[in-house]
C-alpha cells in the first residue's frame, strides 16, 4: 500500500458547468477564480485532490504559494502533499508540439511550490509530486517527463556555472522532491488497447511503489460513441488487473467522468449507480457541472459517497466479445455522425464558455478531421449542441446491436438502462424526425428502455433548432443556457 491515502474524488477545471460558481468573478473562470475553487474543494465539498490543468489554457504556477497566503488557517491544518492533493495536468509534447514549453514551465515550477510549502510548514513535505501526461501512447513518453524533471530540474543542482564556482544548489538553495510520479492518461482506442504493454513496460522500467493509471471517458465517447466507451473503457480495466498481477505492483485507476449521460453520469444524485458500473476504480473525476449545477449539500452527500466507499474488483469481461461488440457500435455512431456534424457545428458556436481555455488537441480536436471527413468540436460542445437540440448523443450507434449484443452489454454494464434512459430525456422526437434516414436508425433503440422526455427541456429544443435556420438569432444563447439549467450540465 502507497504511504499515502490516495483520493477517492479529484476536482477537476473541465469546463461543462451551467451555473456559475458563487465565488466566480465572472462567467468564465479563470485565474484567481481557480485557487477559490481549490480552496472551495477541500474545505466545504470534501474533495482531497484538485487537478491543476496546464493542457488547454493559462496555468497560475504559484498556486501553493497563494493557496498558503490566502488560506493558510485551513492548510495549517490540512497539510497540501500529505492530506490534500494537487496534481498537474501537463501538455503532451508529442500531441501538442506548440504547448510543449508549457510542460517544462510547469515541471520547473514543482520546486519552487516545494520552497513555498517547506517554508509555511517547517518540513519538507511535497506539494506537488505527480504529474498528469495526456494523450499517452506509449512507455517512452512518460519516461521523458520523469527523467527530463529528475535531470533538468533537480538534476542541475549539483552543477556549477564555472568549475571553480559554488553548485547552483549552494547558490539558490535545495531543489526538491527528488523525483515525481507521471500518470499516463489514456484517451484513444489504440492506447487503452495496448494500456498492459504500455503501463506494463513503465512500472518495470521505474519499480514504482504504486502506480496510478487514468482513463478517459468522455473523449472515448466522443471518438466512438458513448457505449463503445464504457466498454472500452472495461476491458482496459481488465488489462490493468494482469499487470498489477504479472508486474507485482499496486495500480490504482482514475476514471475521466462527467455529469452528461454520454460523457460517463457521474452526478451526486446517481453514485450509487456509477460506482456498481466500475467499482475496481479507486479515484473518480468530480467535474465542474457535478460540483456547481446541485445544491451544494447534495454535492458534499455525492462526494461523501464515493470517499465512503472502498475499491472492488473490476467487472470481469470477455475481452474479445466486448472488443467486436464496441466495433460494431464505433462504425454505426461515425456513420451517424456524418448526419448531423453540420448542425452539432453551428450550434457548437453558440455554447457558453466556463473556462479560460486554449483549443485542445484529441483525436477529433478542433478542426481535425475523422474517418470520412468528419470534423467536430470538443466533447463538451458536442455534447451541449445535441442535447440543446434534442438529440442525445448516447442513442447513436446503438441500433447496431442485436439481442445477444445487448444481452451482454447489460451483464458487464449494469448502468447501462439508467444511462440511456436519462440520455432520452433530452429527446426532442419531432426534431430527430427532421433527419428520416437517423429517426429510422433510432426506433429500435427507443424501444429499449422506458423513459419519459422533458416538457420544458423538448419546447426549448425546438425552439433551438428553428433558430439555427434564422441569419441572426438573437436569444440563441439564453435559450441554450436555459436548457443546461434544466438538465444540469452544459455539456
Amino acid at each position: 500500500m502507497p504511504k499515502i491515502k490516495l483520493p477517492r474524488c479529484m476536482s477537476t477545471q473541465h469546463p461543462d458547468n451551467a451555473n456559475v460558481p458563487f465565488f466566480s468573478s465572472s462567467a468564465v473562470m479563470g485565474g484567481e477564480d481557480e485557487i477559490k475553487e481549490a480552496f472551495y474543494v477541500y474545505s466545504t465539498l470534501g474533495c482531497t485532490e484538485q487537478m491543476w490543468d496546464s493542457e488547454g489554457k493559462e496555468v497560475d504556477n504559484y498556486v501553493v504559494k497563494k493557496l498558503l497566503n490566502n488560506y493558510g488557517h485551513f492548510f495549517s491544518e490540512k497539510k497540501i502533499g500529505k492530506d490534500v492533493f494537487l496534481t498537474l495536468r501537463v501538455p503532451n509534447p508529442e500531441v501538442e508540439k506548440t504547448e510543449g514549453k508549457i510542460l517544462l514551465e510547469a515541471l520547473d515550477a514543482i520546486p519552487r511550490n516545494f520552497d513555498a510549502a517547506t517554508a509555511f510548514y517547517g518540513e519538507e513535505i511535497p506539494p506537488i509530486f505527480e504529474v498528469i501526461l495526456p494523450m499517452t501512447t506509449n512507455a517512452k513518453e512518460l519516461l521523458r517527463v520523469r527523467n527530463y524533471y529528475e535531470k533538468f530540474v533537480v538534476g542541475k543542482a549539483k552543477e556549477r556555472l564555472s568549475p571553480k564556482d559554488i553548485t547552483i544548489e549552494e547558490w539558490i538553495g535545495k531543489f526538491g522532491p527528488q523525483r515525481i510520479n507521471v500518470i499516463p492518461l489514456l484517451e484513444d482506442l489504440d492506447s487503452m488497447n495496448k494500456i498492459d504493454s504500455i503501463v506494463g513496460e513503465y512500472v518495470r522500467e521505474i519499480k514504482p511503489e504504486y502506480q496510478r493509471v487514468f482513463l478517459a471517458r468522455s473523449d472515448p465517447a466522443l471518438n466512438y460513441g458513448s457505449a463503445a466507451a464504457v466498454l472500452i473503457v472495461k476491458n482496459a480495466l481488465q488489462k490493468l488487473q494482469k499487470v498489477e498481477e504479472k508486474e507485482s505492483v499496486e495500480i490504482y485507476p482514475i476514471l475521466g467522468a462527467g455529469s452528461a449521460p454520454f460523457r460517463g453520469n457521474l452526478r451526486p444524485d446517481n453514485v450509487r449507480s456509477f460506482l456498481r458500473a466500475y467499482p475496481s476504480m479507486q479515484t473518480y473525476t468530480v467535474q465542474s457541472a457535478f460540483k456547481y449545477d446541485y445544491s451544494p449539500g447534495e454535492v458534499m452527500q455525492g462526494v461523501m459517497e464515493l470517499n465512503e466507499t472502498k475499491r472492488g474488483k473490476p467487472v470481469q469481461v470477455d475481452e474479445e466479445r466486448s472488443a467486436k461488440i464496441a466495433a460494431k457500435i464505433s462504425e454505426e455512431y461515425r456513420n451517424q455522425l456524418k448526419i448531423i456534424a453540420p448542425l452539432v457545428n453551428t450550434v457548437a458556436k453558440f455554447t457558453p464558455n466556463r473556462r479560460k481555455r486554449k483549443l485542445h488537441v484529441g483525436l477529433f480536436g478542433y478542426a481535425r478531421a475523422t474517418r470520412g471527413g468528419v470534423k467536430l468540436p470538443r466533447a463538451i460542445r458536442f455534447c451541449c449542441s445535441l442535447y440543446s437540440v434534442g438529440i442525445p448523443p448516447e442513442m447513436l450507434g446503438l441500433n447496431a446491436l442485436d439481442e445477444k449484443d445487448l444481452d451482454y452489454v447489460r451483464s458487464i454494464y449494469s448502468g447501462f438502462d439508467q444511462d440511456l434512459k436519462d440520455g432520452l430525456r433530452w429527446l426532442n422526437e419531432e426534431n430527430l424526425l427532421l433527419f428520416p434516414e437517423l429517426h429510422k436508425q433510432m426506433k429500435p433503440v427507443l424501444e429499449m428502455v422506458d423513459y419519459e422526455a422533458d416538457e420544458r427541456h423538448a419546447k426549448l429544443a425546438k425552439q433551438i433548432l428553428k433558430k439555427m435556420n434564422d441569419p441572426h438569432p438573437e436569444t440563441i444563447e439564453e435559450e441554450i443556457l436555459e436548457a443546461a439549467l434544466i438538465r444540469k450540465f452544459l455539456g
